[in-house]
């Protein structure tokens, strides 16, 4: 069920398909163990538009195979319209899968910097980048000023690393209280290092999903780690066994990067609204009782060394260079909207309000945006770097489903 590209954009294009344009250039070849490609159009308009892509899994299971593919653009259906309009595209699969971001950040640098060297000198150098790939956008918005003229960070894990993968200690704390967690996946605070979803924790989640008493729990999941807030629509179903995904296999393979376990609670408090617990009630699950048990595990502190792994890569100091347009729908299960506040709130302590803008779309679910969203957010960002207009409501239209003025959740812990 969740193999290969985890994080694979949903584009719903409802534009037509344009007309057959000039032939295009297709690049291919690998830098430094980074597989690339790279489509130049013909009747090139000068900016190149480099893309970061999200979370991959790491085939470290029998059977399983890494997808090293190099995507160019977000989606395939999407390249024919980047392509009409000009753009030249270009894509990295990064050295190696899992929580690559500092494999990332390398290769799509190293990636602009060849093109440079052996295409031509852009105009104009875009980076956008989705969901995983949000971290290596923002990780190099503050990095470098040189490689890129402006960025586009979509479905955006905007809180940070630290916070983001606390959020999968939250959802695993959760987890134990509401349905009890197995020895044999290590504990709530250091998962097994060879923790298999699919063979493990898979098996376990259905059975419970398949009894209608439990929707109840998994409500009391969503709602106290944030993944949904109760005033918009409850994602599907399919977020439990996603966020379940990350909280168990995906963080088994970051603490192996990072030497050791790396998330931790001792400043949060797990709470809900009186709203939400009536909600629950109605369910049949005692929302006090799973609070109770939750709080009193506030005891997880991460090593050092491995949290600070966890921080550089990558938390933010929101000291961006240059234009920087986040994209996200309003309900998110795995990268809720309230990481869009957190985010603002960083770049305006550094000062850099004037570089950030932030528009939401009706959206349900994760990196859920259509083709003509896409593009009106890349043309938005593309005419900012030209001109230094800041994009504004009115450029992100609610007839393609905008939602100009969308008061952002808070971010829920500290």
């Amino acid at each position: 069920m969740i193999r290969k590209t985890l994080l694979a954009l949903v584009v719903a294009l409802t534009l037509a398909v344009p007309a057959a344009t000039a032939a295009s250039t297709e690049l291919t070849g690998e830098l430094n163990g980074a597989p690339y490609r790279v489509v130049v159009p013909e009747s090139w308009n000068g900016t190149l538009v480099v893309h970061a892509h999200g979370y991959r899994d790491l085939a470290d299971q029998p059977g399983q195979v890494d997808d090293r593919s190099a995507p160019a653009s977000p989606s395939g259906a999407l390249e024919p319209f980047l392509l009409a309009q000009g753009y030249a595209i270009a894509g990295s699969a990064y050295k190696r899968n899992g929580w690559a971001v500092q494999e990332g950040v390398d290769d799509t640098v190293a990636l602009a910097s060849w093109f440079r060297d052996n295409v031509g000198k852009p105009k104009r150098t875009l980076l956008w980048g989705f969901s995983m790939g949000s971290v290596v956008t923002f990780e190099i918005a503050e990095r470098t000023a040189g490689h890129f003229d402006g960025y586009l960070a979509a479905c955006a894990v905007g809180a940070g690393t630290t916070r983001a993968w606390d959020g999968a200690g939250a959802l695993s704390a959760a987890y134990d209280a509401a349905f009890g967690w197995p020895a044999s996946w290590g504990s709530p605070a250091d998962v097994n290092d060879n923790l298999w979803f699919g063979a493990q924790v898979f098996p376990k989640m259905l059975a419970e999903i398949g009894n209608p008493l439990n929707w109840g729990k998994f409500e009391f999941m969503r709602l106290v780690t944030g993944a949904s807030p109760s005033a918009v629509p409850a994602p599907s179903p399919d977020w439990m066994f996603t966020n379940m995904f990350f909280a168990t296999e995906a963080r088994a393979e970051l603490e192996r990067r990072a030497g050791g376990p790396v998330v931790q609670n001792l400043t949060h408090e797990y709470s809900l609204s009186a709203a939400d617990k009536g909600y629950l009630a109605l369910l049949g699950v005692d929302a006090d009782a799973l609070l109770a048990e939750m709080n009193a595990g506030r005891t997880v502190s991460a090593p050092p060394f491995s949290r600070n792994y966890l921080k550089h890569w990558a938390d933010y100091s929101g000291k961006i260079k240059k234009p920087l347009l986040t994209l996200h729908t309003q309900t998110d299960a795995l990268v809720p909207a309230s990481h869009e506040s957190a985010y603002a709130a960083t770049v305006a302590a550094a000062g850099r309000s004037g570089l950030l803008a932030q528009t939401f779309t009706s959206g349900n679910g994760h990196c859920n945006f259509s083709g003509e969203q896409l593009l009106t957010a890349l043309g938005a960002l593309d005419h900012w770097v030209a001109t230094g207009q800041k994009p504004t409501d009115a450029t992100f239209p609610a007839a393609l489903g905008f939602m100009p003025g969308f008061m952002v959740p808070a971010w829920p812990q500290p």
